[in-house]
């Protein structure tokens, strides 16, 4: 039980913080879809709560930050949603699942599968909503990966490192069962 509290408590924790860090850099013009703050702890939500808790954290972060904030914005909030329950999702299940002894590497091919896999979907989702309305494959790729290359290496350099110290500090008893 307390390992389930546990993991609810840092769930509940990271969607605090998704929904307040957008806002420190919603100051500067662009900068949520440049530097991607609310990404980062649904990441770290499902890398050390694990996939059923990563995946509600991708879907109730975006929401609740929209309702409260308006960022992000009711029209792409819905891509929002689906993009960062991927990642929640994958994150939490290719911890679990991905054999290798060495934590730091399981945390970046975790973390890497997943943003990959996330920005595969919402392009889908993207395709098909916005199909009407020139979203090419150049758009894809420059919003994907281009346009937020600050904020994927921030991620690459935070996320482990954040996960691996939430690992270590007093949290050995979370058991990985999803």
């Amino acid at each position: 039980m307390k390992s389930t509290t546990k993991k609810l408590v840092s769930c509940a924790l990271c969607i605090a913080i998704g929904v307040l860090l957008p806002m420190a850099f919603h100051v500067i013009p662009n900068a949520g879809s440049i530097f991607l703050p609310m990404h980062i702890p649904v990441l770290i939500c499902g890398l050390f709560c694990g996939t059923p808790y990563g995946l509600a954290c991708g879907m109730i972060t975006p929401f609740l930050s929209s309702m409260t904030t308006g960022m992000p914005p009711a029209m792409i909030l819905p891509q929002m949603m689906i993009e960062l329950a991927v990642y929640g999702l994958v994150t939490g299940l290719c911890s679990k699942y991905i054999p290798q002894e060495n934590e730091m590497s399981k945390l970046y091919m975790s973390l890497i599968i997943a943003m990959l896999a996330g920005r595969i979907v919402n392009g889908f989702v993207n395709t098909f909503i916005l199909s009407t309305q020139g979203y090419t494959l150049s758009v894809f790729m420059t919003a994907s990966f281009i346009t937020c290359l600050p904020g994927i290496i921030i991620q690459l350099i935070v996320v482990p490192i954040l996960v691996r110290i939430l690992n270590k500090t007093g949290n050995p008893q979370l058991d990985r069962v999803d």
